[in-house]
Formats: structure tokens, sequence, C-alpha cells
């Protein structure tokens, strides 16, 4: 067996086969202050993960990124906002990898808060609920990142 963090053992212990579909809470969150769209998606994810609103959020990962040489969407720099506030990432085996949903993710995790990423988009599920600009379930999952509690 691969060696996963206990929020992802249903998905290690079946190898990715024959993961339920489930109809998932979805909530709608775009917090940018002025209304808009605009590829923020991470500084949402990072928002609701951390507590803080959208501003603060964008603070952070701006900060970091100015200190990374990197913009502040890059994976690594809001990544970096996350570690330094106790999240850990944990990446998905490749044993199915459009198997394992965040609609999925967020059924089988009703507790707990996770920024779940596919490499061009993130959002946070949070005790269950996705939020997002929209509705993302159906998108598949390449990483996750977890606060021990």
């Amino acid at each position: 067996m691969v060696n996963c963090p206990v929020f992802c053992y249903h998905l290690c212990r079946k190898g990715g086969e024959n993961v339920k579909r489930y109809s998932a809470d979805y909530e709608f969150y775009n917090e940018n202050p002025t209304g808009r769209s605009v590829g923020d998606c991470a500084v949402r994810a990072v928002s609701i993960a951390l507590g803080v609103d959208w501003e603060t959020a964008y603070v952070l990962m701006a900060v970091a990124g100015f200190n990374m040489g990197d913009m502040p969407s890059g994976n690594s720099v809001w990544g970096a906002v996350l570690r330094q506030h106790g999240f850990y990432r944990y990446n998905l085996p490749e044993t199915c990898p459009d198997c394992y949903t965040f609609e999925d993710f967020a059924q089988d995790h009703p507790r707990g808060v996770f920024v779940l990423g596919t490499g061009t988009h993130v959002a946070t599920v949070k005790d269950g609920i996705l939020y997002d600009a929209w509705n993302s379930q159906r998108e598949p999952i390449d990483f996750v990142w977890y606060r021990k509690d």
C-alpha cells in the first residue's frame, strides 16, 4: 500500500478503483473586493484555509512572491504561505488520476480544512463543503494541502 495520510486512506486502499460519485455540498465563494472573477482561485483558497479576508490572503501571497521572485499565484508561492501556517502537501497516487474529484473528497471529509489542487486550479474544502467561484466538483485532484491537528 502507498504511504498515505489518514485522510487519503479511502483512495489509497481502493487503489483509485470504484470510487463512488457523490453529490457533495458546494458553496459559491468570491470575496474579490470588486466581485470580479480574475484568475484569483489561489487567493480565494488561501483566504478560506487561513480564515482571513481576500485582501489579507493577497498581501501574504504578494509578499511571499516578492521574496521568492515569483508571481503570487504560483503554486510554490501560495504553497509556501500555507506551509508557513502549518499545512502539509500530499500528492495523490497516479493509480487513477481522473477518478477522485473535488466532489468525492468533500464527501469523504466532513471535518477539517483542505486545499485541493489540479495543477491549474485550486479550491478549498472546509467541513465537507467545497468553496469556489464556480462549481468545480468534477475537477480531478492532483494534490492536497492539509493541516495535522
